[in-house]
C-alpha cells in the first residue's frame, strides 16, 4: 500500500459509504426508540392522569441523563474504540426501549423500595417511565460521539459534513417511521407492544455492525486507494510522514476534559449545542401533544402531518451537509465555509414565528412552517457536529462531541421544563396558544443567537495541534 502516491492516481473505492449507511440506520433506530413515548403521550396522559408538567418531567429525565451520559460516552468511545462502543450503546438503549413496556410494574417496585426507607413515592407510572427513559438515555448517548468519530476515521474533511448530513438524516427517517408504525402497533397490539417491537430492532443492527465495521487500517474491504483518499488530509499536511495508524491508538487519558475546556473551539461547540438542541427536543417530544391539544387530533390523525414534517427535515439534513462545500470549493477553510453556511441556515427558523399567528388557517400552516424550522435544525446539526472534526485531532473528537452533547442535553432539559410549565400555566387560563407562541419564538431565534456567540469565540479557522 503506497500512501505517498497521489490520491488522484489511485482508484478510490466507495466502501466508506457502506459505513455511512450503517451510521444512518443506527441513527434511524435511535430516533425510532426515543419517539415512541411522544407519539403515545396523549393517550398515556389520559390513561395515567399526567399533567403537562408530569410529561415534561419524564422527558426531562431522558434529557438530563442523556446530557450527563454524553460526557462520559465520548470518553468511552475514545477509549475502547467505535466498534465496541457502538455495540455497547445499542444494547443498552434497546433494553431501555423495551423496558418502557414494563414501566408500571417497575414503578410499583420503585414505590415499595422508597416506601421502605420512608420516602414519599411519586406516582407509579411516572416512576417507571422515568427509570426506562434513564436507561434509554444512557445507551442513546453513545450514538453521536461514535458516529462522528467514525466519520472522522472514514472520511476526509471535505466529505465529512456531507456524510454527517446523510447519517444524521436517519433521525428524520426514524421520526417519519415512528408515526407510521407506532400508532398502528399500539392500536392493534397494545401500547406495550409498541415499545417492545421497536426496541428489538436495535439488536438486528448490532449484527450488521459487527460484521461490516473495522477501523480503516484493519478493514479488509477497503482498497489502498480509498484508504489513501481518506487520509489525504494528513498526507497534505505532512507529505514526508507516512499516515500511520498511530493517531487512533494515542492514549486518550492524556487529553483531560479540563484541557479540552481550555479551548475556545470547545466552548463554541458547547454553546451552539446548548442553544439549539432543545429546539429539536421540543419538536420531537411536544408536536404530537401540540396537534392533539390545539387541533384535537388523535394518534391516527397525526400520522400524515408528522410524516410530511419529518420528510421535509431530510432535505435539510442532506442539503445542509452538502452546502458548505460550495464555499470550500471557493478556497475557504472547512470551518470558515461551514460557518458561512450556518449563518444562512440560521435564518430559516425565523418562519416559525408565524406558526401561531397563521395557525387559524389550517393545522397544515404550523406543520409546514415548523417543518422548515426543523429542516433547518438538521442542516445546522450536520454542520455544528463537523466543526469539531474540522479543528480537533481524531483522538479527541468523541470527547469534545460528548461535552457538547451534554450541553445540548441540558439545554433540552431547560426547554422541556419551561414548555411543561408554560402549557400548564396558560392552559389553566384557557390561553395555551400563548404558551406555544412563547416556545415557538425561542425556537425561531435560537440559531442566530448561537451563531453570533460561536463566531465571536472562533472568528476564523484555527486547528488544534497541541493535543
Amino acid at each position: 500500500m503506497n500512501l505517498s502516491e497521489p490520491v488522484s492516481q489511485q482508484v478510490v473505492g466507495k466502501y466508506r459509504w457502506t459505513i455511512c449507511a450503517l451510521l444512518f440506520f443506527a441513527t434511524t433506530v435511535n430516533y425510532l426508540d426515543r419517539q415512541v413515548l411522544s407519539l403515545l403521550a396523549p393517550d398515556l396522559s389520559k390513561e395515567f392522569g399526567w399533567s403537562n408538567s408530569d410529561y415534561a418531567n419524564i422527558t426531562a429525565v431522558f434529557q438530563f441523563v442523556y446530557a450527563i451520559a454524553m460526557l462520559f460516552a465520548g470518553r468511552v468511545v475514545d477509549k475502547i474504540g467505535t466498534k465496541q462502543a457502538y455495540i455497547l450503546a445499542i444494547v443498552i438503549w434497546s433494553i431501555g426501549a423495551i423496558m418502557h413496556a414494563y414501566s408500571v410494574p417497575m414503578g410499583e417496585g420503585i414505590a415499595k423500595v422508597l416506601g421502605a426507607f420512608g420516602f414519599a413515592a411519586i406516582p407509579v407510572s411516572i416512576a417507571g417511565f422515568m427509570l426506562s427513559r434513564a436507561v434509554l438515555a444512557v445507551g442513546e448517548a453513545g450514538n453521536f460521539p461514535a458516529a462522528i468519530k467514525t466519520t472522522a476515521e472514514y472520511f476526509p474533511r471535505k466529505e465529512r459534513s456531507f456524510a454527517t448530513g446523510i447519517f444524521n438524516s436517519g433521525a428524520n427517517v426514524g421520526a417519519i417511521l415512528a408515526p407510521l408504525t407506532v400508532p398502528w402497533i399500539a392500536i392493534n397490539w397494545g401500547w406495550q407492544s409498541a415499545f417492545i417491537v421497536i426496541g428489538a430492532v436495535g439488536f438486528l443492527w448490532m449484527l450488521a455492525w459487527q460484521f461490516f465495521y473495522d477501523a480503516p487500517d484493519q478493514q479488509r474491504r477497503l482498497s489502498a486507494g480509498e484508504l489513501a483518499y481518506i487520509r489525504s488530509d494528513a498526507v497534505a499536511a505532512a507529505p514526508a510522514a507516512p499516515a500511520a495508524p498511530a493517531a487512533p491508538a494515542a492514549p486518550v487519558g492524556k487529553t483531560s476534559w479540563f484541557k479540552l475546556l481550555g479551548y475556545r473551539q470547545t466552548w463554541a461547540f458547547v454553546f451552539g449545542k446548548f442553544m439549539t438542541d432543545g429546539v429539536w427536543w421540543f419538536f420531537l417530544f411536544w408536536l404530537p401533544k401540540y396537534l392533539s391539544v390545539q387541533y384535537g387530533m388523535g394518534k391516527e390523525a397525526i400520522v400524515v402531518p408528522l410524516a410530511v414534517l419529518y420528510s421535509m427535515t431530510m432535505v435539510g439534513s442532506i442539503g445542509g451537509g452538502w452546502f458548505p462545500a460550495y464555499f470550500m470549493n471557493k478556497g475557504m477553510h472547512a470551518y470558515d465555509g461551514r460557518m458561512k453556511a450556518m449563518l444562512v441556515i440560521a435564518l430559516f427558523p425565523l418562519v416559525v414565528l408565524l406558526a401561531q399567528p397563521l395557525g387559524y388557517i389550517s393545522f397544515w400552516v404550523p406543520v409546514l412552517l415548523i417543518g422548515v424550522g426543523a429542516s433547518a435544525h438538521q442542516a445546522w446539526s450536520a454542520n455544528i457536529f463537523t466543526t469539531v472534526s474540522d479543528m480537533f485531532p481524531q483522538k479527541s473528537v468523541a470527547s469534545v462531541v460528548g461535552i457538547g452533547g451534554m450541553a445540548g442535553g441540558l439545554g433540552g432539559v431547560a426547554v422541556s421544563k419551561m414548555g411543561g410549565w408554560l402549557f400548564d400555566y396558560y392552559g389553566a387560563l384557557g390561553q395555551i396558544q400563548t404558551g406555544y407562541m412563547i416556545m415557538f419564538t425561542f425556537c425561531a431565534l435560537a440559531y442566530l443567537a448561537a451563531w453570533t456567540v460561536m463566531k465571536a469565540l472562533v472568528p476564523k479557522h484555527k486547528e488544534i495541534t497541541d493535543l
